[in-house]
């Protein structure tokens, strides 16, 4: 990975990265909606809820990434470089 980039499939997700890519993807308005109202059923909870419950952020993301049907080619943040194995 470059330097200055962040990768959401990688082991590790910042909170901020997370915060970062669901902006991104669903909009700064509507992800903060997203977030705190839509139900995650492979969670059992909003993406808020879980994050509290202390699910790892990269989790709740993938979660997200699902239930939208994000594809794969956007699922390690849309605008990042590819990661770098």
């Amino acid at each position: 990975m470059r330097p200055g980039t962040s990768s959401l499939s990688g082991a590790a997700v910042r909170l901020s990265e997370f915060q970062r890519a669901v902006g991104e993807e669903f909009g700064r308005a509507y992800s903060g909606v997203l977030l705190r109202d839509h139900w995650l059923t492979g969670l059992g909870a909003t993406a808020n809820e879980a994050l509290e419950r202390g699910v790892p952020p990269r989790a709740v993301w993938f979660a997200l990434c699902d239930e939208f049907e994000i594809p794969e080619s956007r699922r390690h943040g849309r605008g990042l470089l590819d990661p770098r194995d």
